[in-house]
């Protein structure tokens, strides 16, 4: 039941007014009553606030069945309980050890809105967060989304859980659960926000840390799909603000449509890391995301180990040369903000180098030594 409303104080300047007769005062009361009590009859819902309950409800319906394709025997839950359950395969890890991540698509977002892409983000989110733990050995086992969103658009929401539900599947991994909340003001219409967390296994004795790496070990570099999930603050502003192209926008230099050359999806490494990894060939991965080589690589390095890399051994793709022209970008800016063409490092002991190029060809994967490892601090330093 509402609360009465209290009668509202007489002002100031009310006071000094000649006083109503008694019944000129009766009549003005039952007005004023009349007024509170109508509007305490109309009840204000959820949806006056902005969150419709009712479309959330159609929507997840969906999301269910796109989550359930990715389902395997070790899920024992349904969508929609308070907590995903996932048995862990005792027999596969007999001593295992959980990795985790958690990440965000971050301002790419901002050109899928422009676009109007919405499908292709939640591959980048599934894919980036595999590489995360996959660069340690792990297999992803299970994901969990949040999605945050002024207005619930179904389609639109659909859309990013059918690329959720397509990267987990194409990575062996089950959606378990997740978050679709509404926020009206938070918000602007038609814009979301998007991130996930990923669980994944490793045996202890096969986790890949970095420990072995030694003085003169080979660089591996692995070519990205073009800036994958990092960076676009910068990118976006040199595009759309510097050189005032439309995401539309056909450019030479690109060889590309500035949107789709924006667009394309996260690598996952997945596949070829494991291929590398059960050969025993690796020392140590690194997964080139937001810092670039310059921050990431080092993150690897035991104390006293460095590197030193050959800007000349790749040829960097026509996007981030733009980027640099069009800033007149620095060359240290661009390599701790952007990958550069190479999404994916591997540090390989010098005696399996053959044999780990051998796995690559194999796979038809394209690759470059583009260093080695020295003795000094844990940083990279470029020729």
């Amino acid at each position: 039941m509402p609360e009465n409303l209290p009668t509202p104080d007489v002002s100031a300047a009310d006071r000094t007014k000649q006083k109503p007769t008694e019944a000129g005062a009766s009549k003005a009361t039952k007005s004023a009553s009349a007024k509170t009590a109508g509007a305490a009859k109309k009840p204000v819902s959820y949806a006056d606030a902005g969150v419709d309950i009712s479309a959330a409800d159609k929507s997840k319906h969906r999301i269910k069945m796109l989550a359930r394709k990715t389902f395997n025997k070790q899920v024992l839950s349904e969508i929609g309980g308070f907590g995903g359950l996932f048995a862990l395969d005792l027999a596969k890890y007999p001593n295992p050890v959980l990795v985790s991540s958690a990440d965000g698509v971050g301002t790419k977002l901002k050109v899928a809105f422009d676009l109007g892409i919405h499908h292709t983000v939640g591959q980048d989110l599934v894919n980036h967060c595999v590489n995360d733990i996959a660069v340690q050995g792990a297999t992803p086992l299970f994901f969990l989304d949040y999605l945050a969103t002024g207005k619930l658009e179904n389609s639109v929401v659909e859309k990013v859980v059918q690329g959720i539900s397509d990267a987990c599947r194409a990575n062996g991994c089950a959606l378990i659960g997740g978050e679709t909340a509404q926020m009206p003001g938070f918000y602007a219409d038609g814009e979301y926000d998007l991130a996930g967390t990923i669980i994944g296994a490793v045996s202890r004795d096969r986790i890949v840390t970095g420990d072995g790496i030694k003085v003169g070990d080979v660089l591996l570099g692995l070519p990205s799909n073009g800036l994958h999930t990092n960076g676009y603050s910068l990118a976006r502003k040199l595009l759309f603000e510097v050189a005032k192209y439309g995401p539309e926008q056909y450019v030479n230099e690109l060889k590309d449509k500035t949107g789709a050359a924006l667009m394309r999806v996260h690598r996952s490494y997945l596949a070829i890391i494991r291929k590398l990894t059960n050969a025993d060939v690796v020392s140590g991965m690194a997964h080139i995301t937001g810092g670039g080589i310059t921050e990431n690589l080092p993150r690897i390095f035991p104390k006293g180990m460095g590197a030193q890399v050959d800007l000349a051994s790749w040829q960097v793709p026509p996007l981030f040369e733009h980027l640099q022209q069009l800033g007149n970008v620095e060359r240290d800016e661009m390599l701790r903000t952007f990958n550069m063409g190479i999404g994916l490092i591997v540090v390989v002991p010098a005696e399996k180098v053959k044999k780990a190029k051998a796995i690559l060809n194999r796979a038809n994967e394209r690759h470059y030594i583009i260093g080695r490892t020295v003795r000094g601090e844990r940083k990279v330093s470029y020729n």
